[in-house]
């Protein structure tokens, strides 16, 4: 279990539109880049193992890409190597942050410095959603796979308590990289599954995800 004091106050960042981790949830990574692979092989030498996911930002009218300033870290926590020298690793979310500083000339992969402060409730216990409405919101995900012509194994998901259901679908359902980062900085879980439910239903109507968000 981490504390807010052990958290280190510079860690590398994976930019990765659409790949969302949350705290208590856990992310599997397929990293094969060489400037990636030089990331995992350094965080292997650190006492935390913890990688930032966050999300790029593109800025209007220019190629260039920013960062959001609130990603997620996550600590290595399974990894396999293949005979051709890429790894298949499992992120476990720890918790979220706030980015201060994108350290200059650190390369060849992104390292930024990082405040942990502003999410302390991330490394406490399970969250629960006290009014989480069970059966209207499995009927409207019902309505929604069958949109996507998506499947599951529904009684797991029955069974799942709330935050886990409900930040598991955050991550896996295929919203758009903005609407992924609305999820990642809802301040409490009922406002994560408000933000889903809202997702969804603009999906059900046609409507864009932009639309959804506004």
């Amino acid at each position: 279990m981490f504390t807010v004091a052990d958290l280190p106050q510079s860690i590398p960042v994976f930019p990765l539109p659409g790949a969302l981790l949350l705290p208590r949830s856990r992310l599997p990574l397929h990293i094969f880049e060489p400037r990636y692979l030089q990331m995992l092989d350094d965080t292997f030498k650190t006492p935390h193992r913890l990688i930032g996911m966050i999300q790029p930002r593109e800025v209007p009218g220019s190629d260039e890409t920013r960062l959001h300033r609130i990603g997620c870290a996550g600590r290595v926590t399974a990894f396999s190597e293949t005979e051709d020298g890429r790894y298949m690793i499992t992120l476990s979310g720890i918790s979220r942050f706030r980015v201060s500083n994108v350290q200059e000339g650190f390369a060849p992969y992104i390292r930024c410095d990082v405040v942990w402060q502003d999410f302390v409730q991330d490394l406490g216990g399970t969250e629960h959603d006290s009014g989480f409405p069970r059966d209207g919101f499995m009927r409207l995900l019902g309505r929604y796979f069958e949109s996507q012509h998506l499947s599951t194994d529904w009684d797991s998901l029955r069974e799942a308590d709330e935050e886990l259901l409900i930040n598991s679908l955050s991550m896996l359902c295929p919203f758009e990289p903005e609407d992924k980062q609305a999820l990642l900085e809802a301040p409490s879980l009922e406002t994560r599954r408000e933000t889903l439910v809202t997702l969804i239903e603009f999906a059900l109507r046609g409507g864009s995800s932009d639309e959804a968000m506004q």
